[in-house]
């Protein structure tokens, strides 16, 4: 998905940078869990006019099988990530009275989790609301903070981390009968970066095929 993201972006004409805990060419090498390493990660970036949020991981584990450590690591990459990244670069943002930040969502927000586990659930439930928040707050700046709730993306987490039986019973639930291309999703993030999506703020786009209608 972040693959696609940047590949569409740069076709826009956008300087992408990328940010990961592995090294990538081209990218920025950063844990974004650590609010220290995040701060000097953008300071070296520079001016961001156009955040997207999009790492995270998965857990399938509910709740009882659901280790502290484990918690704390999905919320760390799930959450904690995006708000330490959101929150540096909202001060340029300001100042420059426009920005746009998108948070990569979940239907397990809504669902609880098809398949997902607790953890991941809660994280994606509370990136939701972190949106609502930073929506509010930054709207009178002229910058715009939405989400987009995927389902099933066809990318390793429902390829790999599904099992078979898995995959065709979620595939069963689906009214449009397959899973979400990442290009489909990165075509949302052009979409709400846009300068005329400058009206559209505290927006979660759900992507999931009619899994839920609302």
């Amino acid at each position: 998905m972040g693959r696609a993201v940047v590949r569409a972006l740069a076709a826009d004409g956008l300087r992408v940078v990328g940010i990961d805990v592995k090294a990538h060419q081209g990218g920025v090498v950063c844990d974004i869990s650590d609010p220290q390493a995040v701060a000097r990660a953008v300071r070296g970036i520079g001016r961001v006019d156009v955040l997207v949020n999009n790492a995270g991981i998965l857990s399938n584990n509910k709740s009882q099988d659901t280790a502290p450590e484990e918690w704390r690591r999905v919320l760390a990459a799930n959450l904690d990530g995006a708000f330490y990244l959101s929150r540096a670069v909202i001060p340029g943002m300001k100042q420059r009275r426009w920005g746009r930040i998108v948070n990569t969502c979940s239907l397990a927000a809504k669902t609880g989790g098809l398949t997902a586990g607790t953890a991941y659930s809660a994280s994606k439930g509370a990136l939701t609301s972190l949106t609502f928040s930073l929506a509010r707050e930054l709207a009178p700046f002229g910058v715009t903070v939405n989400g987009i709730s995927p389902a099933y993306v066809n990318t390793p987490m429902v390829t790999e981390q599904l099992s078979a039986a898995q995959r065709k019973a979620v595939l069963a639930q689906i009214p449009v009968g397959r899973f979400c291309e990442p290009e489909e999703f990165a075509h949302v993030v052009r979409f709400l970066v846009h300068p005329l999506a400058g009206f559209i703020t505290g927006e979660i786009v759900d992507l999931n095929g009619g899994v839920v209608m609302d």
